[in-house]
């Protein structure tokens, strides 16, 4: 069975690495003869710090699906269009908004110097911050304050382009046309019910509606409606997690290797 993770709020926290204790249950994964992905609204440049190096050649799915890196290599990568591109520029200088926007490996940040978002942007010092201008192609825009949010994210999705609203950090995250978490596995030959899903936030939704079996971490609201089930944060989610990893592990692991088919667990 394939199993895909997201990052943040899934199986990292607060901004730092997987633990051991959860890069361990992923490798109990693997010997079980199950696949791993990863899925993040991460660059592929900021998935790299928060995972340990033997998984860095893994399939990583990065910007909410714009970019797959495989074997250590940017493979695929989805950017605006240049009339997209131009008509988020006008929105974002009409609503005064300061943003991170993510080309396929560079950056800029116009935000605050103290703002969270920026400890998390590039740690590794692996690209470099560069002018809007600059960029050869956007595949991801994170709006972080705007004089008219409420606005701006109407106006955005007007565009035909994807938004996202994270609503425990107040920003807005952009995404080119049709451009998903699923989509991307889709495009690496992954089918439809063919994998187990863990997320938290509303970029999964995708991700948890075509899965076989979805596990919430935490709680959102919109992503609730479809989880399978859901892991309540606390001080021991990280055992609960692996504690339930183990278990998907046998029960997938039991069902390919009879030939069988359920259609719950």
């Amino acid at each position: 069975m394939n199993f895909v993770f997201d990052l943040d709020g899934t199986i990292c926290f607060k901004g730092k690495p997987v633990t051991a204790k959860l890069l361990e249950a992923l490798e109990r994964l693997e010997a079980k003869g199950h696949t791993v992905f990863f899925a993040s609204a991460r660059p592929i440049r900021d998935m790299l710090p928060v995972l340990d190096r033997r998984f860095h050649r893994h399939t990583l799915i990065g910007g909410n699906g714009s970019l797959v890196a495989r074997r250590g290599e940017l493979e695929h990568a989805v950017p605006f269009s240049p009339e997209q591109r131009e008509a988020l520029q006008r929105l974002l200088k009409e609503h005064e908004a300061t943003f991170l926007i993510d080309g396929e490996w560079d950056y800029t940040y116009t935000g605050a110097a103290d703002h969270p978002i920026l400890a998390n942007v590039d740690p590794s010092r692996l690209a470099k911050r560069i002018g809007l201008e600059a960029h050869k192609a956007i595949v991801k825009v994170l709006i972080l304050t705007s004089n008219d949010m409420e606005g701006l994210a109407k106006k955005a999705a007007e565009l035909g382009v994807v938004v996202h609203r994270h609503g425990k950090e107040n920003v807005l995250d952009v995404s080119p046309p049709n451009v998903d978490k699923w989509g991307a596995l889709a495009g690496l030959a992954v089918k439809k019910g063919g994998y187990v899903a863990f997320g938290n936030d509303a970029n999964d939704i995708t991700l948890f509606m075509n899965a076989k079996y979805s596990v919430m971490i935490g709680h959102h609201d919109e992503l609730s409606q479809y989880a399978a089930e859901a892991l309540p944060l606390g001080e021991d989610i990280e055992d609960r997690i692996a504690e339930r990893l183990d278990k998907l592990s046998e029960h997938w692991a039991a069902i390919e290797e009879a030939g069988t088919h359920v259609q719950e667990y």
